[in-house]
């Protein structure tokens, strides 16, 4: 048998939805969306429905909706290309718990002369907007807080951010790779001007995201070329990924909110399952209430987590973040760090993550799986 998945945080599978979705224009309909005959149109209209199913999604405008290679590339271009259109604006706003692809942008930006401010975090990982509000100058050119983490997944409070970022003639971009499709997003109520999605994280394919970017902000574009996406994304439309893109932000919209109780039910049966088993040798990361309904990220006392997801090879899990993967180096992660997690406790961190195709006995043989390894194998 196939290892329970819980790891959706660090990628999807295709819903069959998607793959149908998507497949027509791998195998028939080839034509370049900017072509003027009939193959073009074809296409042009599968890109121009797509862009209409993620704009519902958020409540935005299609003409805000902005294809991108992935999340990575969305936020790169939301934080370089805001820079780029203002550069005498040379302050932003972030925080220490975000993504490598918010954080690095922001590191490179510091060697071009940005000043890069980066706001603690309390001990659920969450951003106090009274910092946000003592951070930001005159000068400030960005906020750019992520709407959940994907690590332990703590919701930031990003409409109070927002409206201080607006207050302050600030722009505000926020991360909601990991939120879209579990909880009901709209750009308005969240009052941001540009967000980052990726397809991978919303059972569409890796390789294809969105930029939101509110009517009217200035953006420089990454990619540079023909006109594109409004001229904010040059490249011929990767049509296949788009319409996939298309169909899963038309099902996530469609699914909601009872995708979030689920969600919430999976992850909270998988929750009582271990404290009952193990007590107080399990302690939980990250907000109790407002974080991803999908999300529990717990600490196994005496363990460190790889080596306990090694002793169940029944599970596919994480120990962190999918991008911090691959270190036989015993570290915390960066994200419990800077939320004060004690290295002995923060070692033994699980991030077991649920989706759309978990099952409750998926989650009660993990509990159990785990449970078990975790009493009766000697960690030493």
């Amino acid at each position: 048998m196939n290892p329970i998945y819980l790891d959706y945080n660090a990628t999807t599978p295709l819903d069959p939805a998607v793959v149908d979705a998507m497949l027509p224009y791998l195998t028939h309909h080839f034509g370049n969306p900017s072509s003027s005959h009939a193959y073009g149109r074809t296409t042009r209209d599968a890109v121009a429905a797509a862009r209409l199913q993620v704009a519902a999604l958020l409540n935005a405008q299609a003409a805000e909706i902005v294809f991108t290679g992935g999340g990575s590339e969305a936020s790169n271009q939301a934080i370089k290309g805001a820079f780029f259109a203002a550069p005498e604006q040379a302050h932003i706003v972030t925080s220490a718990v975000e993504h490598p692809a918010t954080l690095e942008p922001c590191a490179f930006l510091r060697r071009l002369g940005c000043e890069i401010t980066v706001l603690p975090v309390d001990r659920y990982g969450r951003v106090d907007p009274d910092e946000v509000r003592r951070a930001t100058q005159r000068k400030t050119l960005l906020v750019s807080i992520m709407h959940s983490n994907n690590e332990v997944g703590t919701l930031q409070p990003i409409r109070a951010i927002a409206a201080i970022a607006r207050e302050r003639g600030a722009l505000m971009h926020t991360d909601a790779a990991q939120s879209l499709g579990k909880l009901a997003l709209d750009v308005n109520e969240l009052g941001v001007d540009l967000l980052t999605m990726a397809g991978h994280k919303l059972y569409a394919p890796k390789g294809v995201g969105v930029l939101y970017a509110r009517r009217g902000v200035p953006l420089e574009p990454l990619v540079h070329g023909a006109g594109h996406e409004g001229g904010r994304r040059a490249g011929t439309e990767n049509v296949p990924y788009v319409a996939a893109l298309g169909m899963a932000c038309a099902i996530a919209r469609q699914s909601l909110p009872n995708a979030t109780q689920r969600l919430r039910g999976l992850r909270d049966r998988l929750w009582d399952r271990l404290s009952a088993a193990l007590g107080e040798r399990v302690t939980l990361n990250g907000h109790p209430e407002e974080r991803l309904p999908n999300t529990l990220n717990v600490n196994v006392a005496g363990w460190i987590g790889s080596d306990l997801l090694k002793a169940v090879p029944e599970i596919a899990a994480s120990t962190g973040s999918a991008c911090h993967e691959g270190s036989k180096e015993i570290t915390l992660s960066p994200v419990l760090a800077a939320m004060g997690v004690p290295l002995a406790i923060g070692r033994g961190a699980l991030r077991l993550s649920v989706g759309r195709f978990t099952t409750e006995d998926d989650v009660d043989r993990a509990g159990d799986l785990l449970a078990r390894a975790a009493r009766t194998i000697d960690p030493s």
